[in-house]
């Protein structure tokens, strides 16, 4: 089968607003690429056990400038130019410092998207013990490794995103044996899945969207933690009941601002809320919006352009 891959290419800081922009569209695969994650790479050389060198260095070399490209792709059955046009039109109100917006198209065919990119997803080491491993990748346990297999599918997360490997090193900080934690807008299922890893008692993952619970639901299983993760398809905070010890939300600075409320109702007394996809920008939006529920922020934690913020339900 033929696809069209529609390439929108942008300056950094806008990945959040674009990638949620597009996330709207009805789409059959994303896939992002930062030239800040690949030469971060070049000054790591620890962790090429984990990638493969040629890959990262073709790619090195392909890079001509630091914008963020964020490919999308529509089946050869859809009228492209009508999605196009919705494309620009959604970004059309995007404010932009320098370079403008660049949306150019290819024809590919069904495998050169949904199995190639699989070339650059390898084992990664996530702190000191999580490593996070493709299924279709042999890895060899160290003693204290904790394995999370996942398969990500095209546009649900990897683990290798700062915003959610901050969020992971935090479950794996403030998590306990008797628990219970809710991941909302869990996606690949990540981070429900690192927190059954971890020791949480009972893991509750929420997604607005059906491919993600769907890849989410099989992530679980390959891990063999469904007897502590559920995994449910809804809106938030609409089908969820009883209080929770901990709430990951790794989804972005303005809906976590607007849910503060709304967590402190499902988060017990000196419950820990870990929320990420907060651009720096916006770490005072966040931490504000925090403070008027009745939060203590605890920890700001930064990686590159991306912020983990951890707060106690209730002040001392």
């Amino acid at each position: 089968m033929k696809w069209t891959e529609v390439a929108v290419k942008f300056e950094q800081g806008l990945e959040e607003l674009i990638t949620n922009k597009l996330y709207t569209m009805e789409i059959e695969g994303l896939a992002v690429e930062d030239p800040r994650h690949i030469e971060s790479l070049e000054q790591r050389p620890e962790d090429w056990d984990y990638i493969d060198e040629e890959l990262i260095q073709k790619k090195l070399e392909s890079i001509k400038d630091d914008r963020i490209t964020i490919k999308v792709y529509f089946s050869e059955d859809e009228i492209v130019e009508d999605k196009i046009a919705e494309i620009k039109e959604l970004l059309r109100d995007v404010v932009v410092e320098e370079k403008p917006i660049e949306v150019t198209t290819n024809n590919v065919e069904s495998k050169d998207w949904s199995e190639n990119w699989k070339k650059y997803y390898k084992t990664t080491r996530v702190g000191e013990k999580l490593i996070i491993k493709p299924s279709w990748e042999e890895y060899e346990e160290l003693d204290g490794d904790i394995v999370v297999e996942l398969d990500p599918g095209m546009a649900f997360g990897t683990g290798t995103h700062e915003t959610t490997s901050m969020c992971a090193e935090a479950i794996e900080k403030y998590i306990t044996s008797e628990d219970k934690l809710l991941d909302i807008g869990t996606g690949s299922g990540i981070l429900s899945i690192i927190a059954a890893k971890f020791g949480a008692k009972t893991v509750l993952g929420v997604d607005l969207d059906d491919d993600a619970v769907r890849v989410a639901k099989e992530n679980v299983e390959k891990n063999s933690v469904e007897d502590i993760v559920e995994i449910r398809e809804g809106d938030l905070f609409k089908m969820i009941e009883g209080k929770s010890d901990i709430i990951v939300a790794n989804i972005m600075a303005e809906i976590i601002a607007g849910m503060c409320y709304d967590v402190k109702k499902y988060l017990k007394d000196k419950g820990i809320f870990i929320s990420s996809g907060i651009i720096l920008e916006r770490i005072g939006l966040v931490e504000n919006a925090l403070l008027d529920a009745g939060f203590e922020v605890l920890e700001i934690n930064r990686k590159n352009e991306w912020a983990c913020i951890v707060a106690k339900n209730g002040r001392n």
